[in-house]
């Protein structure tokens, strides 16, 4: 079950209405056309964001990897990319989380689609093949960085890190405000907190103090 404390739907999808709720806390998820859901989002105010040493070393480890942002509909989509995701989001959290139909709706047809962006990632090692994507929403201020899945997991566990580390960047150099990583709800979520700039939503207003957050995701169960 996804965390949540309050449901809008969108007046109308432009970016400053979309900017408006991002900023109250709410977030797009895939369910419904213009829903928004107020939840425990994490953002990172990306003037001041700067990679950590530690940063730096997960980018070392994929520097292989290249993002590309495309808009949505893609117009390469191929069938492989909603069995990559669906496998992928059955292994980390059991069967019948993310169907193949959703990811193929998401990244295809626009007037069902919450979001308009999908990051892909290349891979110099595997002769430029696809190998990561995430499903994404940009605006003129935000990249809204929401459901991502990728190939090469088991043998490099800093992928997941690395391509947000990487979209991360990207956000900065376009001038952008802010990125937003989704939400915080179990421990595992845990690992989003090592980025400088950081800001969590708890259902009143956004905080800068982690040390409260940490505690609430040590204790966190799914709700």
């Amino acid at each position: 079950m996804y965390l949540e404390w309050n449901k809008k739907i969108l007046p109308d999808f432009t970016d400053a209405s979309i900017e408006k709720l991002y900023d109250e806390g709410y977030v797009f998820t895939r369910v419904g056309r213009g829903m928004f859901t107020q939840t425990r989002s994490l953002r990172i105010h990306l003037k001041e964001f700067e990679p950590s040493s530690e940063n730096k070393r997960i980018l070392r480890k994929n520097e292989s990897l290249t993002l590309e942002a495309h808009p949505i509909p893609y117009k390469d989509y191929h069938w492989s990319i909603h069995k990559l995701a669906k496998d992928f989001y059955s292994d980390k959290f059991g069967k019948n989380i993310f169907s193949a139909n959703k990811v193929k709706e998401l990244l295809t047809n626009s007037e069902k689609s919450n979001f308009n962006t999908v990051l892909v990632y290349h891979d110099a090692n595997k002769n430029n093949e696809a190998s990561g994507y995430c499903i994404s929403l940009l605006t003129a201020k935000i990249l809204h960085y929401s459901y991502p899945f990728y190939k090469d997991g088991k043998t490099n566990p800093s992928r997941g890190l690395g391509m947000m580390v990487k979209a991360i960047m990207y956000a900065k150099e376009k001038g952008l405000q802010y990125i937003y990583l989704g939400s915080l709800q179990r421990p595992s979520d845990s690992y989003k907190l090592q980025f400088e700039g950081m800001e969590w939503f708890d259902g009143e207003r956004w905080r800068r103090d982690m040390e409260p957050l940490k505690e609430i995701l040590k204790i966190a169960v799914s709700y």
